[in-house]
């Protein structure tokens, strides 16, 4: 049994029965053909919450490769790189473009998986392709754009015909002709002649306000899914509630901050054992110390019961949260929680 305590930004305390280090492609041909199997970059979006009965495959794989082209950069990058530091990297070379996508913790392979996106960006927008190895048929796939199926927090990486898809890099394009993105409330203050580097320094600043550090206090970021709403039920939503957020998305429908709901149903001082809600962001969980992976389970049933009650809305994790057979399923958490 190996140890996962580190390999999860929760830190709760679980193990595996193997832990495959995988720093060359050479070393996914030569895998032993086992079903139970789970792939893990930095795990900042993964919550153990029990000993996982099989094998982590711990992606490792470096590189930055960059092309010039007349109107667009091109970069294929290894999964295994950490995302914040690509973009810095991008911005210490004059190539903007990803600076609202500062400080999201993780690696550059879980990027298109989770669709990363903050402050009005999806990584979506950039993805040229995504190149990975097939463990079952044994032979590397790239997929363009389209076949990803991207959509807010959704990718075609996270359905299960894919769960032994190991993404080895991810190609990106930074085109030339460069605004900044400032229709965030957050950063609607900066003046439109504001540099990249401005972005991204607000964008680290409102992060670093909002959002416990990792390192700092366990957690796995952004826990739940903001909802998104048909119009309709907004607006009978803003009728009972005024002062709701709400972020239109087309006519047909709206997104409306998850946090905000925990926060104004009172559940911000919510806790069980040592899992619990974290006092500035009530979007994050966090581990206040030696919280057990049932803590967190119980914690998300309760806030999305009581969610449900209030509002008649169904939150649904972000975080993909695992227990000993792997992926605990989306039906779980509604079946138990509203």
């Amino acid at each position: 049994m190996v140890s996962l305590q580190d390999k999860h930004s929760f830190r709760i305390p679980v193990y595996a029965r193997d832990l495959i280090k995988v720093t060359s492609l050479d070393q996914l041909r030569d895998l032993p053909n086992t079903q139970d199997l789970w792939i893990l970059g930095e795990g900042t979006n993964t919550i153990f919450t029990e000993d996982f009965d099989g094998s982590v495959l711990w992606v490792q794989l470096l590189g930055i490769e960059v092309q010039e082209e007349s109107d667009a950069w091109i970069l294929n990058v290894g999964s295994g790189e950490n995302w914040h530091a690509l973009v810095e990297y991008t911005l210490a070379r004059n190539m903007p473009g990803l600076e609202n996508l500062a400080l999201i913790p993780g690696s550059v392979g879980a990027a298109p998986v989770q669709n990363i996106g903050a402050y009005g960006v999806e990584l979506s927008e950039f993805v040229v392709s995504v190149e990975g190895y097939d463990l079952d048929a044994q032979e590397m796939r790239r997929l363009q754009n389209a076949a990803c199926e991207f959509n807010y927090r959704e990718s075609i990486f996270k359905t299960s015909q894919f769960s032994r898809f190991v993404i080895t890099s991810v190609q990106l394009r930074l085109p030339k002709s460069w605004s900044p993105r400032l229709n965030y409330p957050d950063l609607a203050d900066l003046s439109a002649a504001s540099t990249p580097e401005a972005v991204m320094q607000r964008v680290i600043e409102v992060r670093q306000r909002k959002l416990p550090d990792p390192q700092q206090i366990p957690n796995a970021g952004s826990f739940f899914k903001n909802p998104i709403l048909a119009v309709e039920t907004v607006e009978g939503l803003r009728a009972q509630y005024p002062n709701l957020p709400v972020f239109p998305i087309d006519a047909a429908y709206c997104k409306v901050p998850a946090g905000w709901l925990i926060d104004k149903a009172g559940l911000k001082a919510m806790q069980v054992g040592d899992a619990g809600v974290h006092q500035n962001q009530a979007l994050v969980l966090v581990n206040r110390g030696s919280a057990t992976g049932q803590d967190i389970t119980e914690l998300a049933h309760k806030i999305i019961a009581q969610v449900y009650d209030i509002y008649g809305i169904r939150l649904e994790p972000e975080v993909r949260l695992l227990n000993s057979f792997g992926l605990i399923p989306k039906a779980h958490w509604w079946h138990h929680g509203a």
